[in-house]
């Protein structure tokens, strides 16, 4: 939609400079609703108001009521300020990583004879933290390692020199026991246990290989100096740390420092996935659900992830291994997408970190969530029927008459696989005359979906009509009229062999007539074939006395109706077999029938 010239927002458009930062949408309360970054700024935002954008986009940009920049020097600079922004901000219209408060860190406080623990807040108190772990496995094993190696305090005491020297502590059992050297009263000096921290961190952070050589190398500097007590107690920290490295995931001794990144992008959803590499082990896997919200493309997602993450963890590996290289990453960072060896199989194992991470999530919501039986049936639904979005919404619609008269169609909607029947339509066709079927299916598909645009509601996912390549085809038609062609799934359902036909295909597919997808559209079809039936009772019943049924003697209201609307017309009643008639109105019925049929001599068209 073009920005007219006397729209309240083309001044403000026009006063932004083509250079690189952030804007911000503001809503009539004046509420930031999305922030974005562009190379240029007053181009990126004009974009949103001249280019034809989704229903989605479309819907953001009615709620624009103004706009905000910040300019920056570098496309960089825009980068990492749009993340902070939508951290701080968290916009209605912007993507957001699932937050990570649930998942526990290793804290090394910000303190004297820092303490090293596991902790779920994160404080701004200058405290280092390390992780999330999303495995609590992981992190309890990387603890209880600490805890073999070294002999830190697990106290809570302040143990400020001041506080030492008035003699506030006495020695506890963690000092008797070999757990602690006792800082409290004074038998470790900060400088030593700082020496320990370091080494913590070190190994925390998964340099593992350099903490090795530290401690061989005491080790050495011991035996010369003949303390072959402190020697041998370092030898077997070196055993322990060593037996740990050995059950780490190494992948590649040949990689030192890299990120790895993975992404599985579907319809709504994304899921990203984080490894980090350290020494050619595997030090931290991550994995995050991403919700869509502007149908965000897969290079926007991966890049928001990319900074995000890198950004949470504190990382600064100066290589990412990706699967594609989005734009506008930060500068000074090695891209690989690798096709092959050590770097591939990087790759593929965050990619099936992704995928269980995908099953594990859907699998605990699914015990939970009551909903999730209908969530099986509208995937399963956007498999079967190779949809792009889940049919949320669905309409289905049937159409009849009763020779050529009393013409009338009917539309049921389900919502989530269920009947909605609030929205539940009749139609009475008003431009068809005579038995036409097809021109009476585009006069019903154009009059229901003309009114929800003028009325701006919105528009389901899928229709479905009942018949076969000729409804569908008039269906179709009307869509092209109102430029709803390929914004729309629709699909024609044939009643003989239940084949699915698509327009444009002669060739209907099969679905599987034990898949639930089936029973729905059957259901659908049944239903919207059921709620026509009472309308076009209700309009039989007006011209029924006038109808041919009224001059057989025998042949009641209730035994017409039966036969009208299962035969559809008077001639194809006469043309029926005994067989058919007197399944629908048994065989008394079928006699007196028979005897009429036989002796008149007119045939009724």
């Amino acid at each position: 939609m073009a920005l007219s010239t006397d729209h309240p927002l083309q001044a403000v458009i026009a006063s932004i400079p083509h250079a690189p930062g952030v804007y911000q949408y503001l809503d009539e309360s004046g509420k930031v609703i999305y922030v974005g970054k562009a190379k240029d700024l007053r181009k990126r935002v004009g974009s949103y108001f001249v280019k034809e954008q989704t229903g989605k986009v479309r819907v953001l940009v009615k709620r624009i009521r103004d706009i905000r920049v910040i300019v920056v020097s570098t496309e960089s600079e825009a980068l990492l300020l749009e993340n902070t922004l939508i951290k701080e901000l968290q916009p209605r219209y912007n993507i957001l990583l699932k937050d990570d408060k649930t998942y526990p860190w290793i804290c090394i406080k910000k303190e004297a004879f820092s303490r090293v623990f596991s902790t779920r807040n994160r404080l701004a108190d200058g405290s280092e933290y390390f992780g999330p772990y999303a495995s609590g496995r992981m992190m309890k094993t990387l603890l209880e390692l600490i805890k073999q190696l070294y002999t830190i305090r697990n106290c809570s005491l302040n143990l400020s020199e001041q506080a030492i020297r008035k003699g506030s502590y006495k020695l506890c059992l963690e000092y008797h026991i070999g757990n602690c050297k006792g800082p409290c009263e004074g038998f470790q000096n900060q400088q030593d246990y700082d020496v320990m921290i370091g080494e913590i961190r070190q190994i925390i952070k998964g340099n593992i290989q350099g903490v090795l050589r530290e401690m061989k190398g005491r080790m050495m500097q011991y035996a010369e100096l003949m303390e072959f007590e402190k020697a041998q107690q370092i030898k077997e920290k070196l055993a322990i740390l060593e037996n740990y490295k050995s059950k780490s995931t190494v992948v590649s001794d040949s990689i030192s420092n890299v990120d790895v990144f993975s992404l599985l992008d579907e319809a709504d959803t994304a899921w990203v996935n984080y490894i980090k590499v350290v020494e050619g082990a595997v030090v931290q896997s991550h994995s995050v659900e991403v919700k869509k919200k502007l149908d965000e493309t897969a290079d926007e997602i991966l890049r928001i992830a990319i900074v995000s993450l890198r950004q949470r963890l504190e990382s600064n590996s100066p290589e990412l291994i990706l699967p594609f290289e989005p734009d506008d990453l930060p500068t000074g960072l090695k891209v690989t997408v690798p096709q092959r060896g050590e770097k591939k199989h990087l790759l593929e194992l965050s990619e099936n970190n992704a995928r269980h991470f995908k099953m594990e999530t859907e699998k605990q919501r699914s015990l939970v969530d009551p909903e999730r039986h209908t969530k099986r049936i509208l995937q399963q639904l956007q498999k079967d029927l190779r949809m792009n979005v889940s049919p949320e919404v669905i309409e289905c619609f049937d159409n009849s008459n009763f020779q050529g008269d009393y013409a009338v169609a009917a539309m049921v909607q389900f919502k989530n696989a269920k009947p909605n029947k609030s929205e539940y339509r009749h139609f009475n066709i008003k431009t068809v005359e005579g038995p036409n079927d097809f021109a009476s299916m585009e006069e019903i598909i154009e009059r229901r979906y003309s009114r929800l645009m003028k009325e701006e509601k919105p528009l389901p996912q899928l229709i479905i009509v009942d018949g076969g390549k000729g409804q569908l085809a008039a269906a179709v038609k009307s869509l092209d009229k109102l430029g709803l062609r390929g914004k729309i799934t629709i699909v024609g359902i044939a009643k003989r062999l239940e084949e699915i036909y698509y327009p444009g295909d002669s060739i209907p597919i099969y679905i599987d007539k034990k898949s639930e997808s089936l029973k729905v559209i059957q259901f659908l079809r049944d239903e919207a074939h059921r709620f026509g039936i009472t309308h076009h009772r209700k309009k039989f019943e007006k011209g029924f006395i006038t109808s041919e049924f009224s001059k057989i003697k025998g042949v009641g209201e209730n035994t017409a109706q039966k036969l009208l609307l299962h035969f559809k017309s008077f001639r194809k009643v006469s043309e029926a077999t005994d067989e058919e008639l007197q399944a629908v109105v048994g065989l008394a019925k079928t006699k007196i029938l028979r005897d009429y049929f036989t002796r008149s001599k007119d045939k009724i068209t």
